[in-house]
């Protein structure tokens, strides 16, 4: 199998380590060679998060350039914009419409960019919008929208939903499995 690309991008705190040990999981579940390389930024500051995530028959690097990623699984709008030109010509972006204000917006030096997805899609990107948080809510916990992003990217891919619920049973705590194993249903269903 040729080698494949997913980023996971998002703002520190959202849960895209989680959603990146869940990929892992099954990737290796499936006995892909997995290579997985974190970058934090100022992730604890509300700063950028990026994961990519490479897997084939035989992986040497997990660094993503410009122009490589199969898929890109954005958090939040104005970092799929930024991560755009990673995404290889037909490949796919699944991306968050929720929007968190960057500091310049907080400290109201600057507004945040109106239609970020539409300018993705004039942009040529093939782009599915979620609005993960409300899925998350509706699954018990607005904490949970990494999840649904993850079953969203799950039903786009060839992996069965049944390697992707046992990696979230091997990734999630017990105590958050219930709300967790919903919140993938519903991402999972969305269209």
């Amino acid at each position: 199998m040729e080698t494949k690309s997913i980023m996971i991008v998002g703002v520190g705190g959202q849960g895209t380590l989680l959603a990146s040990r869940l990929l892992g999981s099954v990737l290796t579940n499936e006995g892909y060679d997995v290579k997985v390389s974190e970058v934090h930024g100022m992730s604890q500051r509300g700063g950028s998060v990026v994961t990519y995530v490479k897997y084939g028959d035989e992986v040497s690097s997990p660094i993503i350039e410009k122009g490589e990623a199969d898929y890109i699984l954005s958090f939040e709008q104005l970092e799929a914009a930024r991560w755009l030109p990673f995404l290889k010509i037909g490949g796919k972006m699944i991306v968050n419409t929720q929007q968190m204000d960057p500091m310049p917006v907080v400290m109201g030096k600057a507004q945040y960019p109106a239609g970020v997805i539409d300018a993705l899609q004039k942009a040529g990107a093939d782009v599915t919008a979620v609005d993960a948080l409300s899925l998350a809510v509706q699954a018990g916990s607005a904490k949970a929208a990494n999840v649904v992003l993850m079953g969203v990217l799950a039903a786009k891919t060839d992996i069965g939903f049944d390697t992707w619920m046992q990696a979230v049973e091997q990734t999630v705590p017990p105590k958050f499995l219930d709300l967790n194993r919903k919140a993938f249903e519903l991402g999972y269903q969305y269209q």
